[in-house]
């Protein structure tokens, strides 16, 4: 093993001291891809990876409709009430900031190894979950515009 396996094994160690089986699972598998020599397979696990994380999770999301566990009524009394509301509006927004969080992390890697970094610790020792770059780099870009808008 070579020092550019390095962070993946100071990432994997952190995980299993935060307990998170997810990045250890993820970590692990990394590893194993580039330890067989099967490193050729990772540009196309970071191009289409996230789209198949999103649907995954989108797929466990709509998982109690698809078994009938949640009806049509259900929904409709659900959104009638303060809290319903509440979710479809933070819903449309948080979907909206994650995306300009994609856009923004395409655009400015700097903030990706950073956002990287600090969803790493989220993840391994707030016991987090890793959808957190996308989410943050929305509030980032957010944040980095109304600076910007003062500076003008």
């Amino acid at each position: 093993m070579n020092w550019d396996n390095m962070p993946l094994v100071v990432i994997l160690v952190l995980s299993v001291i935060g307990n998170n089986h997810s990045v250890s699972l993820a970590v692990s598998a990394l590893l194993i891809l580039k330890l067989m020599g099967l490193a050729t397979w990772l540009p196309s696990i970071e191009t289409y990876g996230l789209n198949i994380g999103i649907t995954i999770l989108t797929m466990a999301v709509l998982t109690p409709l698809a078994q009938g566990r949640i009806s049509i009524g259900d929904m409709m009394v659900a959104i009638k009430t303060q809290t319903g509301l509440i979710a479809i509006i933070v819903g449309v927004l948080v979907s909206w900031v994650a995306t300009q969080g994609m856009y923004f992390l395409k655009a400015s890697p700097e903030a990706t190894t950073a956002l990287i970094v600090g969803t790493i610790g989220g993840v391994c020792f707030l016991h987090g979950l890793a959808i957190g770059p996308l989410i943050a780099g929305g509030v980032v870009a957010m944040i980095i515009n109304v600076l910007n808008s003062f500076k003008q």
